[in-house]
């Protein structure tokens, strides 16, 4: 998958970020569109930080849209409709930083569910476990992020699934990993700079 340029990781990061404001503001859906990689379909999450503490994240998995179009919606949805908060407020944009990931489209893991962890690569993959009706997806920097093995990683996808922990040794789970590019704001509406997903630091 081709990589977004730094120059392409900010107009990522200011697109969200002016959807966001526009939609807080007056309502509307902006509906800016670029060339380039911004017109192939890509998955993508917006992630909003707030002091240092998750504030909304929401996005697209699967590459079913346009990337800019996708980054518009995911940011919205992010301030807008994640059930774990409270919908954003106008005001509290200037204390939010806004994130972008790029995602690679999910590669299903083929191999006897025991030797999962041996695919999963802490610093690298992000991933999405299935089973019935239910599915959990966690993005690369959550591992890093609170020190999860490959083991811990699973288990925890399943819970975010609804799952039973152990759910990732069942045959009948689906298990897909993915890669993703982080660009985010140093502080809320600043510079935007690319995260180096193993160590989680610019």
């Amino acid at each position: 998958m081709k990589l977004l340029s730094m120059e392409e990781g900010e107009k990522a990061v200011k697109l969200a970020r002016k959807a966001i404001e526009t939609y807080l503001s007056s309502g509307k859906v902006i509906e800016d569109r670029f060339d380039g990689i911004f017109a192939e379909k890509r998955g993508v999450f917006t992630t909003l930080n707030k002091h240092g503490m998750l504030r909304g994240c929401i996005g697209f998995p699967y590459p079913i849209k346009r990337l800019d179009e996708a980054i518009i919606e995911s940011a919205i949805a992010a301030a807008v409709e994640d059930p774990r908060f409270p919908p954003v407020r106008q005001e509290e944009m200037k204390e939010i930083e806004v994130e972008v990931t790029i995602l690679t489209p999910p590669d299903k893991i083929e191999t006897d569910p025991v030797k999962r962890p041996e695919h999963v690569e802490i610093g690298r993959h992000g991933l999405i476990v299935k089973k019935g009706y239910r599915s959990g997806l966690l993005l690369p920097q959550v591992a890093v992020e609170y020190g999860f093995d490959a083991e811990e990683f699973l288990t925890q996808t399943c819970l975010k699934a609804g799952l039973p922990p152990d759910s990732w040794l069942l045959k009948d789970c689906e298990v897909y990993r993915f890669e993703g590019q982080i660009f985010k704001e140093e502080e809320p509406g600043g510079r935007v700079v690319e995260v180096d997903i193993r160590s989680c630091s610019i």
